[in-house]
């Protein structure tokens, strides 16, 4: 006779899940039950992105005392509208760059489309223009740190932009190539029982594919 658990119903099923997705289903396949349920699976995640998020977060704090000292030496010497669009981008640039590092390295290490696709969203539509205003205005006082921690954030932008593109057209290749098997594998089988034949035990990997 099983022992009854004192856990209730819910919480089983929650940790349940948590431990699948941190031992099943983890992209860096160093488990046994990862190769037992995806011996097919490729992995999508690039490597190139990956080195360029983490020495972008390592570089990032540098880059906020950087320019956090640059605005406030020429601050007094700017006109008011230009103080306003300075400490503005400033932060801005600060809050959506945590955001954006977080949505390319969980979109990248766990190959999620929507994840990435925002990744690449912010870095086009919000951080890109912002530094090139700060880099080609010629009002707002331009220092030589400032330039220079700024060309380094751009050149990380930029090669970040191009890899997560390439990371992101092959995994939606490789999910729409996944959603077509398993349709076509559902509808083979659909058939399989209609016309009464035997097709079998399902191979318990085949929910994964």
């Amino acid at each position: 006779m099983a022992a009854q658990t004192p856990l209730p119903l819910n919480l089983r099923r929650g940790l349940t899940a948590f431990s699948s997705s941190l031992f099943i289903n983890n992209k860096t396949r160093d488990s046994g039950a990862a190769h037992i349920y995806h011996p097919a699976h490729e992995v999508l995640a690039s490597l190139p992105l990956q080195m360029m998020l983490y020495f972008n977060a390592c570089y990032f704090p540098f880059w906020c005392l950087g320019e956090g000292m640059m605005l406030q030496l020429k601050y007094s010497l700017l006109p008011r509208y230009y103080q306003l669009l300075l400490l503005a981008a400033f932060l801005i640039l600060t809050l959506t760059e945590g955001a954006r590092l977080y949505l390319g390295y969980i979109g990248n290490l766990q190959e999620k489309v929507p994840e990435l696709a925002g990744f690449l969203l912010l870095s086009f539509l919000i951080q890109l223009p912002l530094l090139l205003f700060l880099l080609t205005d010629d009002h707002i006082v331009r220092l030589p740190l400032e330039m220079a921690v700024h060309s380094l954030f751009l050149a990380f932008l930029v090669s970040e932009v191009v890899a997560a593109f390439l990371a992101l057209r092959v995994m939606t290749t490789q999910l729409a190539a996944q959603f077509y098997l398993q349709q076509f594998t559902s509808g083979g089988r659909g058939r399989s029982l209609i016309k009464g034949d035997d097709v079998g035990p399902v191979p318990p990997w085949s929910q994964f594919l």
